[in-house]
């Protein structure tokens, strides 16, 4: 009954099992909806341009825009739509960022607000945080060195 098989042989059968790649359909999906998410935070940005905004206010509203808009769609379901067809093309942008802090912040409520909410909201996040803060220590202490030297 409890036939042994070997790693080539488990190896095979899984090849077998699993799904075909999409390559091209799965990169052109994550083109069109990355470019749509880019093209709406474009024409935010056009819009603040056109009430006379400066340039910081217009990057930093067009930012908390697109954040709303991530979080927003994330608590209605619809982002996980849009990642599903999307991949990388709605995981990349901020609106992906806000998604991962948002989704598991939803996952979690159940388990309560400290336990739950605040402690698994930046469990995606959190090592992107961590990771980007890290480099960019990393490159503020290069560039600094840089600038010494030179």
């Amino acid at each position: 009954m409890n036939k042994k098989i070997s790693k080539h042989e488990y190896q095979k059968m899984i090849e077998e099992k699993a799904p075909g790649s999409h390559i091209l359909r799965d990169v052109f999906a994550a083109f069109v909806t990355g470019g749509a998410i880019c093209s709406v935070g474009q024409i935010i940005m056009l819009i603040f341009e056109q009430f006379g905004a400066d340039k910081e206010t217009t990057a930093a509203a067009t930012s908390i825009i697109m954040v709303f808009l991530g979080a927003f769609l994330t608590g209605i379901n619809i982002y996980d739509d849009i990642a599903k067809f999307g991949g990388a093309g709605a995981s990349v942008p901020i609106t992906g960022f806000s998604n991962s802090i948002v989704s598991p912040a939803m996952e979690f409520k159940k388990e309560g607000y400290v336990m739950g909410v605040g402690a698994k909201m930046f469990l995606i996040a959190g090592p992107v945080l961590v990771y980007g803060i890290f480099a960019s220590v990393i490159a503020g202490l290069v560039y600094f060195i840089w600038k010494q030297v030179m």
